[in-house]
């Protein structure tokens, strides 16, 4: 499974990175493979996991802020692994060039 993700606290001002900061700690010492983006990250594991992994960090934003809201996407695909690159591989073999990519 791969989930894209973004949790976003509300109530704490306009700059976030120290919020994000510690999520993005959980979510590097969680074990599964990630790439953080610019609003978003994408983690791949098994579904217990990643759903986990997620909860956790949303209940991390919770604590710190007085409301937060957390963007789930999930590409759910039967015996798929290595997708977090193997997406982008796929994308650059087609264009037969490489692109830009976190």
């Amino acid at each position: 499974m791969l989930a894209t993700f973004s949790v976003l606290p509300v109530g704490v001002g306009e700059a976030l990175s120290e919020h994000v900061a510690r999520i993005v700690d959980i979510i590097d010492t969680s074990g599964l493979d990630y790439r953080l983006g610019a609003m978003e990250t994408t983690v791949e594991g098994g579904e217990d996991e990643v759903m986990e992994l997620i909860m956790r960090c949303h209940r991390a934003g919770r604590k710190a802020a007085p409301r937060v809201f957390t963007s789930i996407t999930i590409d759910d695909r039967e015996g798929a692994t290595g997708r977090l690159t193997g997406k982008i591989d796929d994308v650059e073999r087609i264009l037969g060039r490489t692109v830009k990519h976190g």
